[in-house]
């Protein structure tokens, strides 16, 4: 199987654990666990298709990708209550399939397009849009508005995974020297708090406040 082929599948089953997970933090049904699953798993690949004007997206095409995301859904289902911290688990997970999706969705745009920023983008909307939803539709605190850096990590993979493409690297190579340095930011942000600088305005007023 070839390696892009690999990095979709485990990028997609990944984030459909993490969404899994976050239907049972929040005590859901087996139908709210597989669909919750199922949105994270294909919504960063299913943004991204769109965008590069693959359609039909790749799940539609392929099925097994949703066969994937429901037994994801369904294996948490039956396990979740053995595991003592699946917030913690749930983030880690998420770092794992960002660093592979991140550089998944940078070969598919620099394949598409021949253009570095957009493989760049296309990996890191790939890597973070199925979290997002997730987080939405969980009613959990957003991956984005947490301080520790997330989307950064994306891009930093998928920019190593592109430039090391553009000097000649094999690709299984320039997959691992992505993923490996999306994983090692993120990990690192979220072992050792990592953030970027913050904007130095006051927080925003409430509405109420300024009509």
């Amino acid at each position: 199987m070839p390696i892009l082929e690999i990095l979709d599948y485990a990028g997609v089953a990944v984030f459909a654990v993490t969404g899994a997970l976050s239907a049972s933090r929040k005590q859901l049904d087996i139908i709210g666990y597989v669909f919750l699953a199922s949105v994270t798993g294909i919504g960063g690949g299913t943004l991204r298709d769109v965008i590069l004007g693959a359609t039909p997206v790749f799940w539609v095409t392929n099925p097994i990708y949703l066969l994937v995301c429901t037994a994801a859904g369904i294996a948490v289902f039956l396990s979740a209550h053995l595991m003592h911290s699946r917030y913690r688990l749930l983030v880690w997970l998420d770092a794992v399939g960002l660093s592979a999706y991140c550089v998944m969705g940078a070969a598919k745009g620099l394949e598409a397009t021949g253009s570095p920023a957009v493989a760049m983008v296309t990996g890191m909307l790939t890597a973070t849009f199925g979290g997002v939803l997730r987080d939405l539709l969980a009613g959990e605190p957003s991956v984005l508005l947490r301080p520790e850096i997330y989307v950064t990590a994306a891009l930093v993979g998928s920019g190593m995974f592109t430039g090391a493409t553009a000097l000649g690297a094999p690709l299984i190579v320039a997959s691992a020297i992505g993923i490996l340095a999306a994983f090692l930011v993120r990990g690192g942000a979220l072992r050792y708090g990592w953030t970027l600088p913050t904007g130095r305005a006051g927080p925003g007023r409430h509405p109420d406040d300024v009509m």
